[in-house]
């Protein structure tokens, strides 16, 4: 048969198969025939591939290779997935199989083509679509585990492997009774998990969630739920949370909520609860207990010195202090800054009283802290239930009454509540009222008391000092509601009321050719204040009362508790003029650096330390110290509660400068002031010397 006869049968004879087909001359490698399903898959009349070589239609290194081999005599057949390009250059996937026939004596490779751009397009969705879950399980924070009903491991992430710290070896073995007894082995309570798990697998629509501890310390959140295809559970899909974390976070709220966060110890909540037992307790059995109220003396003073860091780690010592002097059964809270509150069970007055000397005693060893030595005192009011009380209000406010009877009568001891204690919160509210109420009625007043050259006795000063003749409360004396003025803050109020009137009184005397320093005292609070220097200006401007003939005292406290804003202050204070002295000087913690680098003009020693001159032998040492300290560092010295003449003679001889007291004059009226001074006399004016740094 002629090649082209032979072309027209072999045409008619592909011609009716659905896949695509080529014939290739075995020689030539060339096209001999390809039926219409050809052209189709090329994109192009099934005629225009005859006579062209199988190469050309190539799309692969493979292919390339293939038609290379059979041209050097390969004769085997093949089946491969392959690539073909179409004419207008895209590659098609198709499935090829080649095998080489004789047809009428003549040999042949038919090629056949299966398109599989639909499939592959399906492959490619459904890669895609995995890809997405395997991102989605890795992203997620959650251990992901999948199961099928019998328990064969389908699928987890790498997060699943790290909660439970799965090795290596074990994820790539693929030994899914070698994880499972991995799993097992690392749960604390292996029962329980068994059990649970049993329920798991006995359910297969089972939706539950368990919490369990590793032996790695990890607490672990299991939720499962089961895994459906077409409406039937097909497998499980575990899911496991790490909630160490957020449950140790949950407890110490929980803690927060009822305990101390600086000592740690019970707070008023949960103080309520173990009274609540306790009382429920005493009911059951007749046993009284006792509520005791314990406050630091003072303890003010050493976070105003310190800080307030240096203070709560003399609470913390006050803590294991007081906690040392209970029984285990007994409890120990905290309320407030310097207030404790101790809960003994089984209690009577005399049990009561040992506890409260064992914390007295415990109290007065000396504490020392970073090289510092110092002493806290404390005071205690005790209540017993359930004759004072059967709640925990009732007992702490009596208890709280009688401690606040040992402060009013001198501090660091204790007292058991008494009926007339009664009455003391309600007359510390209603002077509390009638002081502010003072202040707008006029009720408040300055007295002058003079201050001395101790070796000529001219007066070079006067100190302005406040009084209170209330038309109901009678005369109150200072130490008795400054206290209460500085705790609430409204010491800031009268301070104010003090630096206008006596600047007032000073310019008085100033225009009358009376030019006399008045001093005055500045509380913490007032020194304090962010607009305090621009308040002594305008005071002092508004008054023409030249800044030098007024004097402020402050106390070694109110220096230290903040050295360098401090320093600051007076530096301003020093340029507008105003002078500036030490009250109550040796009875705080100076700091000698500091007093070295402050406009300071004058020392003032406490009247402590004066009344028992010059018998005492530790006055006596103590004033030289402040007196020499004084002389080297250019300051002057006035001792204040002077009241007799051997004590003025000490003073003198000790190189003390000034003086003030009942041995020259007592706080006096303005009348009686200028009475003293010879001013309402038509004498000659008395010399005046000025207080100088």
């Amino acid at each position: 048969m002629n090649p082209q006869a032979l072309r027209v049968a072999w045409t008619a004879l592909i011609e009716g198969l659905l896949d695509a087909v080529w014939l290739v001359d075995a020689e030539s490698l060339r096209i001999v025939a390809a039926n219409a399903a050809a052209g189709v898959l090329l994109g192009v009349d099934a005629s225009t591939l005859v006579s062209r070589a199988a190469a050309e239609l190539s799309a692969t290194p493979e292919d390339l290779a293939f038609w290379s081999g059979v041209a050097d005599g390969w004769s085997g057949g093949l089946v491969s997935e392959s690539l073909v390009r179409r004419f207008n250059g895209s590659v098609v996937p198709v499935t090829r199989r080649v095998n080489r026939v004789e047809l009428d004596g003549a040999a042949v490779f038919v090629v056949v083509f299966q398109d599989r751009s639909a499939h592959q397009a399906t492959q490619d969705e459904l890669e895609h679509r995995l890809a997405e879950l395997r991102a989605t399980l890795e992203s997620t924070a959650d251990g992901i585990l999948v199961t099928d009903l019998a328990g064969v491991i389908r699928g987890f992430n790498r997060r699943f492997a790290a909660l439970w710290s799965l090795p290596d070896d074990l994820l790539t073995q693929r030994d899914d009774a070698a994880v499972q007894s991995w799993m097992r082995r690392s749960v604390v309570d292996v029962a329980d998990y068994d059990r649970r798990l049993a329920a798991i697998q006995d359910a297969t629509l089972l939706q539950t969630s368990d919490v369990f501890a590793l032996h790695s310390g990890k607490v672990i959140e299991r939720v499962t739920l089961p895994q459906c295809s077409r409406g039937q559970p097909i497998g499980r899909v575990f899911s496991f949370r790490d909630i160490t974390e957020k449950l140790a976070a949950s407890q110490r709220i929980e803690e927060l909520s009822q305990t101390d966060p600086l000592t740690g110890l019970p707070n008023r909540s949960l103080l309520a609860d173990r009274v609540e037992f306790a009382l429920a307790m005493s009911q059951r059995n007749g046993h009284s207990f006792a509520l005791m109220v314990v406050n630091l003396d003072r303890f003010k003073h050493i976070n105003d010195t310190f800080g307030l860091g240096f203070g709560d780690r003399v609470l913390l010592e006050v803590t294991e202090r007081i906690k040392g002097c209970l029984r285990s059964l007994d409890t120990v809270a905290r309320l407030g800054s310097d207030e404790f509150v101790l809960l003994v069970h089984k209690a009577d007055a005399a049990g009561a009283e040992a506890t409260a000397r064992r914390v007295i005693d415990a109290m007065s060893r000396p504490f020392l802290l970073d090289g510092v030595e110092f002493t806290v005192t404390c005071s205690i009011g005790v209540a017993l239930s359930p004759v004072d009380g059967t709640n925990l209000d009732e007992l702490i406010r009596r208890a709280d009454a009688a401690m606040q009877r040992v402060k009013a009568l001198g501090r660091a001891s204790f007292r058991f509540h008494q009926p007339q204690d009664h009455a003391q919160p309600r007359s510390q509210m209603q002077l509390d009222h009638a002081m502010r109420r003072a202040l707008v009625s006029g009720h408040f007043h300055l007295h002058y008391q003079p201050q001395v050259n101790i070796g000529s006795g001219q007066v070079i000063g006067a100190e302005a000092l406040i009084r209170w003749r209330d038309p109901v409360l009678g005369s109150v004396p200072p130490a008795e509601f400054i206290p209460m003025a500085e705790e609430s803050g409204f010491i800031i109020a009268i301070g104010d009321w003090v630096l206008t009137q006596a600047v007032s009184q000073a310019a008085e005397w100033y225009a009358r050719g009376r030019a006399l320093p008045v001093s005055i005292n500045v509380s913490a609070l007032q020194f304090q204040q962010a607009h305090f220097i621009e308040r002594v200006s305008s005071t002092l401007r508004a008054a023409g009362l030249p800044p030098h003939l007024l004097e402020l005292e402050l106390t070694e406290s109110i220096l230290l508790r903040d050295a360098e804003d401090a320093l600051h202050r007076l530096k301003a204070l020093e340029q507008l003029g105003v002078m500036m002295s030490i009250d109550d000087f040796g009875t705080g913690y100076s700091s000698l650096s500091y007093l070295k680098r402050f406009p300071i003009g004058r020392l003032k020693i406490d009247r402590s330390f004066v009344s028992h001159l010059p018998d005492d032998g530790s006055d006596v040492a103590i004033v030289n110290a402040i007196v020499q300290l004084a002389r080297a560092m250019q300051l002057r010295v006035i001792a204040e509660g002077v009241e007799t003449e051997p004590q003025r003679q000490f003073l003198l001889k000790a190189g003390c400068d000034e003086f003030q007291g009942f041995l020259y004059a007592p706080a006096l009226e303005v009348p009686a002031f200028e009475h003293r001074l010879g001013w309402t006399a038509p004498a000659a004016k008395p010399a005046v010397r000025l207080v100088s740094g």
